[in-house]
């Protein structure tokens, strides 16, 4: 029986009862009275009932087709969910797994979850701070998203970059290299602070290239995330290299300074990275965009931010 029936003609019967007239249910559905008329009898049969019949001013329903007028909101509307694939603000009931390091938490959650409660407020966000893996993780549905410095993305993934920083060096704003001239034999000296990292990207890659280019004397102290390198700074003489926005960041809640390295290191680029089976759903990206703008609205603060250091100095 389903299979003979086309959705097409729930719609035609939609229209009919609504209408109950053959010329206006037409030009409510954009065809022809004759194509409405044939509906009609193609209704009649598949439901062995009148369905409609003439009355004085307009068609009348039968008492099974007022019984289908109360049925069909709840069959056609769960159909037409199923096919308008857009956001819509506040009925989006999910839970979404986020690979993100401490630092991105940092930076991006502040911006983000204001955002998330009033137009998502269903919407639950967990983040996870392991980034090892986030390739076959993404594809297993482990996590939906990955944001931090990750390298190109292969086949079957989508990359957007969020933002480009200098790497900077956080220091306790007492510490005796302050009072000196800021040289690369005074930076060498210093016992750098190094986040334990699960993978070779982010903090990795900054203390692999310090490496490369022979200025650490000693063995980095590992300490578990950013925020625990930070106090750990605040009453020691380590040093921490980290992107200029997070130790800005730091650096307002904390006696810390920031200090450029005397020494050119990479820029550090954060970047989103999902995998295609997310790539069309329409939550998905309404969500990709949102962390975009936090990303970009982090970017015009330090950007005003410096400018004030500037100014300030002048």
């Amino acid at each position: 029986m389903l299979a003979s029936i086309d959705l097409n003609m729930l719609l035609v019967l939609e229209a009919l009862l609504e209408h109950r007239n053959v010329t206006h249910a037409a030009r409510h559905l954009g065809l022809s009275q004759p194509s409405i008329s044939r509906a009609l009898t193609r209704l009649r049969g598949i439901f062995n009932d009148d369905l409609l019949v003439r009355g004085s001013g307009c068609m009348v329903p039968t008492p099974y087709a007022e019984r289908l007028a109360q049925m069909l909101p709840t069959v056609l509307g769960p159909i037409s969910g199923m096919l308008n694939r857009s956001f819509v603000q506040g009925e989006w009931r999910s839970t979404m797994t986020m690979a993100m390091p401490d630092h991105q938490a940092l930076l991006l959650l502040p911006p983000l979850l204001p955002v998330l409660r009033e137009r998502a407020p269903n919407l639950d966000i967990v983040t996870d701070s392991l980034l090892a893996g986030a390739l076959r993780r993404l594809e297993q549905g482990d996590i939906d998203l990955a944001v931090g410095q990750i390298g190109e993305a292969p086949q079957g993934y989508f990359r957007r970059s969020l933002y480009t920083d200098r790497l900077a060096c956080l220091l306790r704003s007492d510490h005796p290299a302050l009072a000196q001239e800021w040289t690369i034999d005074s930076f060498a000296s210093l016992r750098h602070a190094a986040i334990a990292s699960d993978t070779k990207d982010g903090f990795g890659q900054v203390y692999d290239e310090l490496v490369k280019l022979d200025l650490q004397g000693r063995d980095p102290v590992l300490v578990s995330n950013v925020l625990a390198a930070a106090l750990a700074i605040v009453v020691t003489d380590l040093v921490l290299v980290a992107p200029h926005r997070v130790a800005a960041k730091i650096a307002a809640f904390l006696p810390l300074a920031i200090v450029d390295p005397p020494v050119e290191l990479t820029s550090y680029e954060a970047v989103l990275i999902w995998h295609e089976r997310c790539h069309r759903d329409p939550d998905h990206r309404w969500l990709r965009q949102e962390i975009a703008a936090a990303a970009a609205g982090q970017s015009r603060q330090q950007a005003r931010g410096e400018s004030t250091d500037a100014s300030s100095r002048q």
